[in-house]
């Protein structure tokens, strides 16, 4: 088994009161979905959970890191931060930075949704 595959199935472990989290492999890494909506990525040793303006500072402050690589020009910050240090070691300690992840996640599901409609209201 897999490095990635071991930590993807702990965290998804731990994350079950949320519901039927499911993890899929991807980009060398694991994206964990729950009604349809990815929510968190394990990439490495590391859970990073969806963020948007009303969570990433949270994040920040409870010392996450945010999801970096180098780009062919310049680094890209993509909208995933780590999950705080020490919130690994239960589930009391994740919920809480995986609500977050999911209700943000959720959020942008919904701004895409609502962009979608007003695009082919225009082209109709």
């Amino acid at each position: 088994m897999s490095r990635n595959k071991a930590i993807a199935e702990k965290i998804v472990g731990l994350l079950l009161p949320l519901g039927p989290v499911r993890a899929r492999a991807m980009f060398g890494g694991y994206g964990l979905y729950l009604d349809g909506i990815m929510f968190a990525l394990i990439y490495w040793d590391d859970a990073y959970f969806r963020t948007d303006a009303e969570t990433s500072r949270a994040f920040a402050a409870a010392g996450s890191e945010q999801f970096t690589y180098q780009g062919h020009t310049r680094p890209v910050h993509m909208p995933y931060w780590t999950a705080p240090p020490g919130s690994l070691k239960g589930s009391a300690k994740l919920l809480p930075w995986a609500e977050l992840g999911l209700a943000a996640a959720r959020r942008a599901a919904a701004a895409k949704r609502h962009k979608a409609r007003r695009s082919r209201r225009t082209l109709g």
